[in-house]
């Protein structure tokens, strides 16, 4: 029986160290809701989680979170290990929470990008100050594009939404495009890739969409790591070379990210002072 016993614990620890992923726990890997709903996010960034699985030679779970604060949250607590998130949402989840960029994903080559605000051509507004008693959608509050840098705009403008305009909305930026461009919504705000991608897709005519403001630009989305996880630098340092080497992975395997997005380039939490400053000045972040 004891040699049996034996025989059984070197079989399994055999077994664990051919195996390979048996040994870890799931990364679990949270993505934000890029996509038009949560099915097609899924698919979309199924191919990326499956090949930094492969890199990391560890299981990798994905989970499309559908709200920007609810991924900044899930970060923050501890629901997730690694995620793509919006530069606002990182910086919540750094500043309440201690998690920390590894790369910011590069659209055209470029890590930046530009918040926008849009009407309809036939609403008769021409720019920010014709929206005084019009109807206005904002992104979730955890949206960097859609309420963070908006919001700081018209702060400095000294625009309080809540008496400025007629009504204030928080939606989803697709759902902020189809409404404007239906004329039952006179302005938003969005983001320039958002729009573009829309286009690009036929889900929105340009003809009737119209860009009334356009921010500076801003830093593109991160990938961001649990402060529990970040103290494991070996892994740190693996997962970052895996997200450098997608550029080149994508010539071969295209699906590894949606249409533009090109590759990663590493950063860190000095390329996203422009929101942070911004949510200080909004008094979304508090000094500590």
């Amino acid at each position: 029986m004891k040699r049996s016993f034996h025989l059984f614990a070197l079989l399994a620890t055999t077994l664990l160290a051919t195996c390979g992923f048996a040994a870890e726990p799931p990364l679990k890997f949270g993505v934000g809701l890029f996509q038009p709903d949560r099915d097609k996010n899924d698919s979309t960034y199924r191919p990326l989680a499956n090949y930094l699985s492969a890199k990391l030679d560890r299981p990798v779970e994905l989970r499309t979170v559908d709200s920007w604060e609810g991924l900044a949250k899930s970060l923050a607590n501890g629901e997730t290990d690694i995620a793509l998130l919006g530069p606002w949402g990182y910086v919540l989840a750094n500043h309440e929470a201690g998690a920390q960029v590894l790369a910011t994903i590069l659209y055209d080559g470029k890590p930046e990008y530009f918040a926008i605000m849009v009407t309809h051509p036939q609403s008769g507004v021409s720019s920010v100050a014709d929206l005084k008693g019009r109807t206005f959608a904002f992104g979730d509050k955890g949206s960097t594009s859609g309420y963070l840098i908006p919001l700081h705009y018209f702060m400095s403008q000294g625009i309080n939404p809540d008496s400025y305009f007629a009504k204030v909305l928080h939606t989803k930026h697709q759902a902020i495009e189809m409404q404007v461009s239906q004329g039952t919504l006179d302005a938003g705000a969005d983001y320039n890739r958002n729009r573009n991608a829309m286009i690009e897709q036929g889900l929105l005519k340009p003809e009737h969409s119209r860009i009334i403001w356009q921010s500076a630009p801003l830093p593109n989305d991160a990938v961001a790591v649990s402060k529990a996880l970040f103290v494991d630098r070996a892994l740190v340092a693996r997962l970052q070379a895996a997200l450098l080497g997608i550029g080149d992975a994508l010539k071969t395997q295209p699906q590894l990210l949606p249409a533009h997005y090109t590759g990663f380039v590493i950063r860190d939490n000095a390329f996203y002072k422009p929101i942070r400053d911004a949510g200080l000045a909004t008094g979304k972040l508090q000094v500590r």
